[in-house]
């Protein structure tokens, strides 16, 4: 059961508090807390969402060794030669799941773009402006945040492409 959850507040939630941007909040762990998940999908699911407006977060690394971070819908594969082709870079790829909570401060399946270490380059799925609101993660596990790709804008600095692989 997806729920609204008031009480517990992210640093992604508190960064946007101190926007002060308007957005919703999602805690997707059941009554008893049992179900954690980090899959996209299946967060959609417990959300009641269409996986189209639901965003994960990833954490790349160019050629020049410099990292960027792309957004795409849950259910969709990040095409790395077209997210190389976004950031101006010959070419990119994944960085390895164990650098990513020294890098960003966030843990695999908790990354959110709001509040990095480091501010990085960030490009977003061209379909994200189609949606009122877009949803990803606020920055833990079991929470998801909600607001319009515009406000999105606001805290991070951001550019939209297409960066998913064909269908």
């Amino acid at each position: 059961m997806a729920k609204k959850n008031e009480e517990e507040k992210t640093n992604v939630m508190r960064v946007l508090d101190q926007k002060k941007i308007v957005y919703s909040h999602y805690c997707y762990i059941d009554l008893c807390g049992k179900e954690v998940t980090t899959n996209g999908v299946r967060i959609a699911q417990l959300l009641g969402q269409d996986p189209a407006r639901v965003f994960k977060t990833l954490v790349t690394v160019g050629k020049t060794k410099q990292h960027y971070v792309f957004m795409v819908p849950v259910a969709q594969e990040l095409d790395l030669k077209k997210a190389a082709l976004a950031v101006g870079e010959k070419s990119i790829e994944m960085i390895p799941q164990k650098e990513l909570l020294p890098l960003t401060g966030y843990v695999h399946g908790g990354c959110s773009p709001i509040g990095m270490k480091k501010t990085f380059p960030t490009v977003v799925h061209g379909t994200a402006k189609e949606y009122e609101r877009i949803l990803f993660s606020a920055g833990k596990i079991g929470y998801q945040v909600e607001l319009p790709a515009s406000e999105l804008e606001k805290v991070v600095k951001l550019s939209y492409a297409d960066i998913v692989e064909a269908s």
